[in-house]
């Protein structure tokens, strides 16, 4: 409702993980850049843990356009499935038809000949995980025998584990200690800084073509950093909620006032007259 009347071509504060909106704090610069080394160098295991909220997804969606073409991907959204499941998954995002009706070792052959191809044609290949802290310590246990898949030299699979602060603690008992081991890459995305709030705000309307018409209060930012405590997700939640408040008052000054109005009616704390 309120983009014509900030001049915009699309909503700025969408919670969508679109990497083009992807503003690129110093920590998460070095988060991707951490990704692409491991990738790259092909160190096999890569953890990056983040709380809710902090990007995570849109990393992984930006990293996807970081990779060169002979870099093939599978990435997996949605890992609380079976183990055959995610298995065919893996395959199916590398663009194979899993054999019907076969057993974890046929999807496990069939993704060896794949991987081995792959190399034979100078290509690397990568799966990542996202919201990693939901599987089971038996899938992660058959992840780790997944990356023992080499050659003499070179590690056929990279595996990016990508998930809330809960899959350190999962990977911390015992069992796994073999795939603790193995991780070569680790980042925690924290949430944005004080002073990286104002950059990310005007990142993102200018990404979504703003004409530049709205203000916003410093007295604004506070109280947007004070609700968001620096996480992209509820930054975006209010910020949406104020530019719909902002329109409805026909006002392009976004002030504390209306942040903390817009608040109120997020937490369901308005009482109507």
């Amino acid at each position: 409702m309120y983009l014509q009347f900030f001049g915009l071509r699309e909503n700025p504060f969408s919670v969508t993980a679109d990497p083009a909106f992807l503003y690129l704090t110093p920590n998460h610069r070095e988060a991707l850049t951490s990704l692409v080394y491991g990738i790259k160098e092909r160190k096999g295991f890569i953890e990056i843990t983040g709380e809710i909220g902090t990007g995570k997804t849109t990393l992984c969606r930006a990293l996807l356009r970081e990779l060169d073409s002979n870099i093939k991907t599978a990435f997996v959204i949605n890992p609380d499935l079976p183990e055959l499941q995610i298995l065919q998954s893996i395959l199916q995002d590398f663009g194979l038809t899993p054999r019907q009706r076969s057993s974890k070792l046929a999807l496990l052959q069939q993704l060896n000949a794949f991987m081995l191809e792959q190399l034979m044609i100078g290509n690397n290949t990568v799966v990542i995980i996202d919201e990693a802290q939901n599987l089971s310590h038996r899938l992660l246990e058959s992840l780790r025998l997944l990356s023992n898949l080499e050659t003499d030299k070179e590690k056929l699979l990279q595996l990016v584990l990508v998930g809330q602060p809960e899959l350190r603690d999962k990977l911390k008992v015992p069992e796994l200690a073999q795939l603790r081991q193995r991780i070569a890459v680790r980042f925690h995305i924290p949430p944005l800084a004080r002073d990286e709030l104002r950059p990310y705000l005007e990142h993102r309307l200018q990404v979504a073509g703003s004409d530049g018409s709205l203000t916003i209060t410093d007295e604004a930012l506070e109280e947007i950093f004070r609700y968001s405590g620096g996480t992209p997700r509820l930054i975006n939640v209010l910020c949406d909620k104020t530019l719909l408040a902002c329109y409805a008052q026909q006002v392009r000054v976004l002030s504390d006032e209306i942040v903390r109005r817009s608040v109120e009616e997020l937490e369901g704390k308005v009482t109507v007259q």
